[in-house]
This record gives structure tokens, C-alpha cells and sequence, in this order.
């Protein structure tokens, strides 16, 4: 397995991508985080280097929204590092409302930031890999996006269910290269858009769930639900379930 020594992290300020950063700084590698509060950000950063003094740790204000900012941030990334050896794209957003109900405002958020700015940022990082000759593409979506969802699901399933089918395409396309793709699909993780994990059926806290991303990381397989207990098994089943059942997640 190739050693991915520069990690480039988007949505790193908090959640998923905060616990990742984490993970991988205790690993040794170098980190490359992105996100639009900077702040927090350097916070991390900070805390970051002195508790691994041994990694480099850079950091850009970035909202993915503005996507020529999205591959100027990761060229300067890979000249900062030398190169990026894994890109996560992980910065998303999950305020969508029920269809027809006055607010294609957050619907049009939902989906230009978890559809169109991750395909900027595949788009930006397939780039530097390819001059490259090398890299690691992991693109974070959802279990969500097996299925279409009523109420404030809808329009975040279907941006989740696009950005695989994307991330899916980038793959086979980039099959006989060197350069390597994976989707991830978690389950519930606790993150800021569901902070009472213990409210949600099959939570997972921050902590577990990022040593389990990480981990389906680090196998560098195309797709891998995560945690993989349950939600590999409830893969298998989902599709079959009623959309009577559906309703009720509404």
C-alpha cells in the first residue's frame, strides 16, 4: 500500500473533517486544510503542530462555492507541500426543506455545495494528480444517497446521490492509471448537522466515526459504508425498503 504522505482535508474547521484531521495528524502526515472559517482553522492547525511537532500543517480560507478559489487553494496546497498525495472532499451542507414549501433558497445551497463545489474540487484535484501521475481521490457522501428521501432530505439525498455517481464515473475512468478513487458512505456521525447523535437510530460518535473513515481511507477500496457495521448490511437491504417506510423519515 502506498504511503499517502499530503493530506488535503476540505470542511476541516469542524466534524467529519476535523476528525479527520486529527486522526491523520496522530498518524504523522501532513495536512492541508481547507474551509470558510478560518479561525478555527488556525486553532486546530496550532493545536495540531504542537501535539505533532514532527508535520507540517497548512491552512487556506476556502468556501468551495467559489470554485476558481477551489483549484487556485489546491494548486498552492500541492506547491506548499510539493505534492498532494489524497484530496478528501468532504465539505458539504445539510439545510434542505420539503419540495414546494418556499424554500428553493436552501435547497439551491444544499445542492450547488454538495453537487457543484465537490465537482470543482474533483475536478481541480484529478487535475493535479494526473500531472502527477499519482494520487488518492476520496469523495464523501452519504447512505442517504442509496435512496430518495421526503422533507428536508430530499434535495441533500439527491446532491449525495450525485456526487457518487460522479465520484463512480472519476473511478472507472481513471481504472488503468495509477490514480485511485473511493466513495465513502456514512451512516449517522455525529457532526454539527446532527449534534444529539443520541437521538439518531445507529449513531455514531465523532470520535469512532473518524477512526472509521479513516480506516476505509487508508483500504483505498472504491466504496466502503462507514462505520461498516451496520450500514454494509443495511446496503444490501435498503433498496427493498417500501417507500411507505420512507415517508415516515418526512
Amino acid at each position: 500500500m502506498v504511503l499517502r504522505k499530503n493530506i488535503l482535508i476540505t470542511g476541516a474547521s469542524s466534524g467529519l473533517g476535523e476528525g479527520m484531521a486529527r486522526q491523520y495528524a496522530a498518524r504523522g502526515r501532513n495536512l492541508a486544510l481547507a474551509a470558510r472559517r478560518a479561525d478555527r482553522l488556525e486553532a486546530l492547525a496550532a493545536e495540531l503542530k504542537k501535539a505533532y511537532p514532527g508535520i507540517t500543517v497548512v491552512t487556506r480560507k476556502l468556501d468551495v462555492n467559489d470554485h476558481d478559489q477551489v483549484f487556485t487553494v489546491f494548486e498552492e496546497f500541492r506547491e506548499e507541500l510539493g505534492s498532494l498525495d489524497r484530496v478528501i472532499v468532504n465539505a458539504g451542507l445539510g439545510k434542505g426543506q420539503p419540495i414546494g414549501s418556499g424554500r428553493f433558497d436552501a435547497n439551491r445551497q444544499t445542492l450547488q455545495t454538495n453537487f457543484l463545489a465537490a465537482a470543482a474540487q474533483i475536478e481541480a484535484a484529478v487535475g493535479i494528480f494526473r500531472k502527477q501521475k499519482e494520487g488518492h481521490l476520496v469523495v464523501v457522501s452519504s447512505f442517504s444517497a442509496l435512496r430518495a428521501f421526503p422533507g428536508n432530505l430530499t434535495a441533500y439525498a439527491a446532491s449525495k446521490a450525485g456526487v457518487s455517481a460522479l465520484a463512480e464515473g472519476t473511478r472507472i475512468e481513471l481504472m488503468k492509471t495509477p490514480i485511485k478513487v473511493t466513495t465513502l458512505l456514512p451512516g449517522f456521525i455525529e457532526s454539527e448537522m446532527n449534534e444529539d447523535i443520541t437521538k439518531v437510530p445507529l449513531g455514531t460518535r465523532a470520535e469512532a466515526g473518524a477512526q472509521a473513515l479513516v480506516k476505509a481511507i487508508e483500504s483505498e477500496t472504491a466504496k466502503a459504508y462507514v462505520p461498516s457495521w451496520p450500514w454494509a448490511v443495511l446496503a444490501r437491504v435498503f433498496p427493498l425498503v417500501p417507500a411507505s417506510v420512507l415517508k415516515k423519515f418526512g
